[in-house]
């Protein structure tokens, strides 16, 4: 199967959705590069995602993806956000910070009927999730205007299980990639492989075909996972310090240090598995912490620590996502990029 014909795009590079790093902008020079440009949608209103939606349709009438969270939102329990206010209590000390005062919020919201809403007056090609897949009821809307419907599986069980359940192309999630494992049926991190023992893995177990994420950073990782199975390729990191990332400062300045190759799996930005470059926060708390609420509710009391952090200069307390290979990083433009990936000429 040809992924871009698939897809309507020219090049079989897919831009990963990366949200809170990334708006239409990105999209947008993706697109128009001949690849696929997402849009993350979990940290955005409905009204916002329509906003986007219509920069992007003004500047691109190229195929791109409309991404989406579709994890259950957890009931709030007192005890449990106690237990993580006290964890954290001696560096709400050292910043002054009031446990009391730190908003209540999620920070990032699944799929809905509102979104899918104004997904409709806009008609995306590409719709894709994370975590899973929406209801039988919402996915179906989806369809109707004749979106392909991409998913992110961590191991060969979550591939079948997208599969079975309406998913139209699987993105085999490597252990490497930065950012939030997509992993749904576990949460056993002792299941999560890398990226190039996962992929034929994927590839044999199901008919619809597979694009390889997770330690991609140029032609010849579209080439070795074109080779395994792939019909293509989805890449994070390696448009991380693209102008048109969303990145702070020092963010951008991290990924540019020597530590930037020191990365691991922690939950203790938001409560889920997701791979960022070691700090201060996930060395003393986590990386991994029985502490933290559950997704995404740890979110709010850790925004309160990196702001203060980000404050003073430090990124001691910020979610520095990152993949396994930040040699990815490059400060190109995303388009140049875009095709620097896919090994076509500028």
């Amino acid at each position: 199967m040809n992924l871009a014909a698939f897809l309507g795009i020219d090049l079989p590079v897919i831009q990963a959705p990366m949200a809170g790093a990334q708006g239409s902008a990105m999209t947008i020079a993706v697109s128009n590069a001949g690849g696929l440009g997402s849009l993350p949608c979990a940290m955005l209103t409905p009204d916002v995602i329509g906003q986007e939606l219509a920069t992007i349709k003004a500047a691109t009438d190229k195929p791109f993806n409309v991404n989406f969270f579709c994890h259950s939102p957890p009931v709030p329990d007192a005890e449990r956000q106690a237990g993580w206010n006290r964890a954290l209590a001696p560096y709400f000390e050292e910043f002054g910070i009031e446990a009391k005062a730190v908003p209540a919020g999620a920070g990032r919201s699944p799929f809905s009927a509102e979104a899918a809403d104004v997904l409709a007056q806009f008609k995306p090609a590409v719709v894709s999730f994370h975590f899973g897949l929406p209801s039988a009821e919402l996915l179906a809307r989806v369809k109707a205007w004749g979106a392909k419907v991409l998913s992110s599986a961590t191991t060969v069980e979550e591939a079948r299980w997208l599969e079975s359940h309406g998913a139209d192309v699987i993105i085999a999630q490597g252990s490497e990639a930065g950012g939030h494992r997509g992993m749904f049926l576990t949460s056993d991190l002792t299941t999560q492989v890398g990226t190039f023992a996962l992929l034929p893995q994927v590839v044999r177990a199901v008919r619809v075909p597979v694009i390889a994420a997770g330690g991609i950073a140029d032609a010849a990782g579209l080439s070795a996972a074109l080779a395994l199975g792939a019909v293509g390729v989805q890449a994070g990191t390696a448009y991380l310090l693209c102008p048109e990332s969303a990145i702070s400062p020092l963010h951008r300045a991290a990924l540019k240090r020597e530590n930037a190759r020191h990365t691991a799996l922690t939950n203790v930005f938001t409560g889920r598995p997701a791979r960022g470059i070691v700090n201060r926060a996930v060395r003393e708390i986590g990386p991994v912490s029985a502490a933290a609420p559950a997704f995404p509710l740890a979110t709010s009391a850790m925004a309160a620590l990196r702001a203060k952090s980000e404050s003073a200069g430090s990124d001691d307390f910020s979610p520095l996502w990152c993949g396994q290979n930040p040699l990815a990083c490059q400060e190109l433009p995303a388009g140049r990029r875009t095709r620097q990936l896919a090994g076509a000429s500028d």
